[in-house]
């Protein structure tokens, strides 16, 4: 990757689209599409998001199965957020076969989660826990935990299950508040000038 994508994934993963966009916004390469297109999304311009993701997909090169099947995943995001549940959950699944494969554990893993989410919605419960029992949140960083989390949580609210649901939404803040943490909380002060 040259410096340019490298920048500009960096500024999206900070949560800086606009920085992202400047970096590459005149670019028509497969990278800088699938970046625009992810930029564009977190921006809220979902319908050109899924336009820059698909043309990111098709540019991509045979060989670069894994860039394909990250745009698939995030383009089933964008379908998933604009509550649009026709897109393909076949596409999504073989998006995450070819992740799992290659090795990419997070993504998989988020895309294990659309899949997940997307039961919840339509109303399957057995089949959203038996794919989620597949996870094993451990593995993950802390943001993908708590999502895990959440959707432990889903599960229970729609069975009534207000212990569950309760105890799942308890653990990711229960993770965050190590004894470390509450001692670095203790010894902070506020700034003289706050």
């Amino acid at each position: 990757m040259d410096s340019l994508i490298t920048a500009a994934a960096r500024a999206l993963a900070a949560g800086d689209p606009l920085g992202a966009l400047k970096r590459v916004a005149l670019r028509d390469d497969a990278p800088a599409l699938a970046l625009r297109g992810i930029a564009m999304a977190q921006l809220g311009d979902l319908p050109r998001a899924k336009a820059l993701l698909r043309r990111a997909a098709r540019a991509f090169g045979p060989k670069e199965a894994v860039a394909r099947a990250r745009c698939a995943v995030a383009e089933a995001e964008i379908a998933f957020v604009s509550r649009d549940l026709g897109w393909s959950p076949k596409a999504l699944d073989a998006a995450r076969a070819t992740l799992e494969e290659h090795g990419d554990v997070a993504n998989a893993a988020h895309a294990r989660y659309l899949q997940v989410r997307r039961l919840l919605l339509i109303g399957r419960l057995d089949e959203a826990e038996r794919t989620l029992a597949a996870l094993d949140p451990a593995l993950f960083p802390p943001a993908s935990r708590a999502v895990h989390e959440l959707v432990v949580a889903g599960i229970a609210l729609r069975r009534l299950e207000t212990n569950a649901a309760r105890a799942a939404l308890a653990r990711p803040s229960a993770r965050r508040a190590t004894p470390a943490s509450r001692r670095s909380r203790r010894r902070w002060r506020a700034p003289p000038w706050s």
